[in-house]
């Protein structure tokens, strides 16, 4: 009896090590699927409960962003599986960093970036669209996204490149004198968004321009569908970083895909952006998964992504996935590689004391890669929670097709977050634009430091 205790428990660990206890999964069963989903979700909120700053709702250990990514992540997975056992979490965390109704909560607001900010409200439209529980006494999930659009847009900047957002908000910060893809495309995406879920067309206008704006530098080259990483204010937007990420593809094709919607189709420049960018995008499916395995190439083959990058695929799969519920015929274009992902990325949960912890080199499947962390888990669960999207069978609800979550165009218009430095009605000339910089970068110390005397 006791022998047999110890072989069962040394071949046990064996198995562990080698990676034999993977996630079970049948891509084209619910069932599984949902199982697969719930067991890496609950590791990846295991890890969120056992963070250092366990005591502020929604604020991750060494990050702010990357909470309101989670939620978002958290609440599609909810949509798709009608598991409830992390609604309470996220609606603290969204709530409690809620800011000014606009995700600029003072704690942080000194050294946010437009794309930090723009990933909450991505989350709150998504709550919204997906008709998630709201508590009473709070903002609506619309109004917090709308907080977001109203704070962000008078940021846009004219000054250089002749439009386009900053990276950075303010001007001491590293990446002020970048416009990157994500900050454009959050809030490209964010605008497009809005206007289908409200009918209201000044967000439609507003996705038009950045999606036109970024056309006209690196950030979207037409010509190829490839889309530039960063370009810088200096150049006036003719350089451009070119590494590649698969959110900022994702970020640009779901705004694309609502705009379609919201145009009932009749703009082809929006099918054509989806099919497009996808198309490009199969960069990101290399011939080390079969062309069929999403991996973010530019990081995953040297084993150097940072936990930011680790959870890249988790949107691109995520958006990717309700794209198909809002542009008909992306179904077959889109579906065979989600499949083939996710059945890789489960065998990727092998790891850890419990062999379920999953790692993120999906192309290598049946061998851990001997990474684990909240940000595989929600990669992974991200990819599970898209494969589910066509059994739901449901598009994201608007406000005229059933969207319970109230709209407040005027949501944010009193924050804090106005205070940020405008920089729209500024000339180009070189030396009226030094002198201007240099006043707004005083300008943004004196804010910054009296937010932080006030607590901030």
């Amino acid at each position: 009896m006791i022998l047999s205790k110890w072989l069962a428990t040394l071949l046990g660990g064996t198995l562990a090590a080698q990676g034999a206890l993977a996630i079970d999964l049948t891509v084209t069963d619910e069932a599984s699927l949902k199982s697969a989903a719930k067991t890496v979700a609950t590791t990846m909120m295991d890890y969120y409960n056992g963070r250092a700053t366990a005591n502020i709702p929604g604020k991750m250990d060494g990050t702010w962003w990357e909470g309101g990514s989670m939620f978002m992540t958290l609440i599609l997975y909810w949509w798709v599986t009608g598991d409830t056992q992390f609604n309470a979490a996220v609606q603290e965390g969204m709530y409690f960093q809620k800011g000014d109704d606009d995700f600029f909560p003072s704690n942080y607001s000194q050294y946010l970036g437009n794309d930090d900010q723009v990933f909450w409200g991505l989350a709150a439209i998504t709550a919204a669209e997906f008709n998630y529980p709201e508590k009473d006494g709070e903002p609506s999930w619309v109004s917090l996204a709308q907080g977001v659009f109203n704070t962000q847009y008078p940021r846009w900047d004219t000054s250089s490149c002749h439009g386009g957002m900053r990276w950075q908000i303010w001007p001491y910060q590293n990446g002020y004198l970048t416009k990157n893809a994500i900050s454009n495309g959050g809030l490209f995406q964010l605008s497009a968004r809005l206007a289908l879920y409200t009918g209201n067309k000044t967000y439609a206008e507003w996705a038009e321009r950045i999606w036109d704006w970024s056309a006209t530098t690196p950030l979207l080259k037409q010509k190829n569908w490839n889309i530039a990483d960063s370009t810088t204010c200096g150049t006036q937007c003719t350089d451009h970083g070119d590494f590649q990420w698969t959110y900022n593809y994702a970020t640009y094709i779901s705004g694309a895909a609502y705009m379609h919607n919201y145009t009932n189709g009749t703009e082809t420049k929006w099918k054509e952006g989806v099919e497009g960018l996808y198309k490009t995008s199969q960069q990101f499916f290399p011939t080390s998964g079969g062309n069929l395995i999403l991996s973010d190439i530019t990081c995953e083959p040297l084993g150097n992504c940072d936990r930011n990058q680790i959870t890249f695929k988790s949107y691109f799969s995520n958006w990717i996935g309700v794209m198909t519920t809002i542009v008909p015929g992306t179904y077959d274009m889109v579906f065979p590689q989600l499949k083939a992902s996710a059945e890789a990325a489960a065998k990727q949960c092998s790891g850890g004391d419990d062999g379920v912890k999953c790692g993120i080199r999906w192309t290598k499947q049946a061998e851990w890669d001997k990474s684990s962390g909240l940000e595989q888990q929600m990669a992974v669960l991200g990819v599970l929670s898209a494969n589910l999207v066509p059994f739901k069978n449901k598009a994201p609800f608007t406000a005229d097709s059933g969207g319970t979550s109230k709209s407040n165009p005027n949501a944010g218009t009193n924050s804090s977050a106005n205070k940020v430095p405008v920089l729209n009605t500024i000339g180009t000339g070189d030396k009226a634009g030094a002198g201007v910089l240099t006043f707004i970068f005083v300008t943004g110390w004196a804010v910054a430091v009296t937010w932080m005397i006030r607590g901030g």
